[in-house]
C-alpha cells in the first residue's frame, strides 16, 4: 500500500472502493476499460477479438479480475498487462457527484482507497475528482500480492493483510463499497460496512433490501457523510 501516515488508535478508518463508489464508472469509464481490456488480451496473446472477449469474460467471472487469468494461464506480467488495458485518458470520462471533494474532506477519520483497479488509474481518477490529497493511503491491485499470487477483493486473506498493515482492530474499520460480495467478505473479517448502491454494478438488484452484513445502505457519498455522525466512541453506524 502507498501510505503517508498510520491511523491513530481513536480514529475511524474508512476503506473506500473506487469504481461506482467514489465516481460513476458506468457512465463512460467502464466502456473504455472493456474496450481496452479486450484489445489488451488480443494483442498480448495474438488472438482475434472474439476469442479475446471470451477469455476476458471467463477470467473476470472466475477470478474477479482478467489480469489474474492472464498471469496464471499465460504467464503474462501483471504490471505490463494492467498498463496496456488502462491506456486511455481518464479525466474526460470521470463523473462524480456534486460537492464530492468537500464531503470527503469533511468526513472524519483515516481514509484509504482499496480498489481492484491498478494504482495509476486509481490516482488519475482521484486526481480528476480533486480528492487524491484527502486520502492517507492507496491500496490497488498492484499491491494485492500474497504468496506470489494476486488476491483482490473479496479475498479474506486480503482483508486480513489490510488489517495487519493498518494495525487497528477490525471494528475500527469501515469498508465503503458498491459490490455486495466484497462487503460480505469484509463483515466476515469483522469490519463494518457501508453499501453504496449503484444500478450499474453487476448484481446490484440483489441489494434492494438490507442484508445482515450491511450496516448502512446509501446511494451516494453525501448521505454517507450524514451517517458518519454515528461513528465514534460508540463504535457503530447509525442504521436509520
Amino acid at each position: 500500500m502507498t501510505r503517508f501516515r498510520r491511523p491513530r488508535t481513536d480514529e475511524t478508518v474508512w476503506l473506500f472502493d473506487l469504481d461506482n463508489t467514489l465516481h460513476d464508472a458506468s457512465h463512460a469509464i467502464f466502456c473504455a476499460i472493456n474496450e481496452r481490456m479486450g484489445n489488451a488480451v488480443a494483442t498480448t496473446l495474438g488472438v482475434d477479438q472474439d476469442t479475446a472477449n471470451t477469455l476476458r469474460a471467463r477470467y473476470w467471472k472466475r477470478y474477479g479480475a482478467t489480469v489474474i487469468g492472464m498471469v496464471r494461464h499465460h504467464g503474462v506480467k501483471a504490471d505490463e498487462f494492467l498498463a496496456l488495458s488502462h491506456d486511455f485518458e481518464v479525466a474526460p470520462l470521470v463523473r462524480g457527484e456534486t460537492g464530492l471533494a468537500a464531503r470527503i474532506r469533511q468526513l472524519p477519520g483515516y481514509k484509504v482507497l482499496l480498489t481492484n483497479a491498478p494504482a495509476q488509474y486509481a490516482r488519475d481518477v482521484l486526481q480528476a475528482l480533486n480528492i487524491l490529497h484527502y486520502f492517507d493511503g492507496l491500496w490497488a491491485i498492484d499491491h494485492m500480492n500474497l504468496q506470489g499470487r494476486i488476491r483482490p477483493k473479496p479475498s479474506q486473506a486480503l482483508m486480513r493483510q489490510v488489517l495487519a498493515h493498518l494495525r487497528v482492530p477490525a471494528r475500527q474499520v469501515i469498508l465503503v463499497e458498491d459490490t455486495l460480495h466484497n462487503l460480505k467478505s469484509a463483515r466476515r473479517a469483522g469490519l463494518r460496512t457501508a453499501y453504496i448502491y449503484h444500478h450499474g454494478t453487476p448484481f446490484s438488484t440483489q441489494g434492494q433490501g438490507r442484508d445482515l452484513y450491511v450496516d448502512i445502505r446509501v446511494n451516494a457519498i453525501g448521505p454517507l457523510l450524514m451517517q458518519a455522525r454515528g461513528v465514534g466512541k460508540r463504535g457503530k453506524l447509525d442504521r436509520a
